[in-house]
């Protein structure tokens, strides 16, 4: 799996379907079958970014997990 802001493969697990990009610094999880990404702030917080990427763009498959 990529994510799908930096397009980078350093993505850790944290959580049941819930995934940190250590290059972006932003969570992403998996629900029904769409990733949801937010950026952490300094707070703890998390600002939704999913009006940031296209549809398609969230759209995970089984296959894409996998890569």
């Amino acid at each position: 799996m990529h994510c799908p802001n930096c397009r980078g493969k350093n993505l850790g697990k944290i959580g049941v379907q819930l995934y940190y990009c250590w290059t972006c610094y932003i969570e992403l999880s998996i629900e029904k079958g769409k990733l949801n990404m937010n950026q952490i702030e300094p707070d703890g917080s998390l600002s939704p970014l999913n009006d940031l990427f296209p549809e398609e763009e969230r759209t995970i498959s089984e296959d894409r997990l996998l890569s």
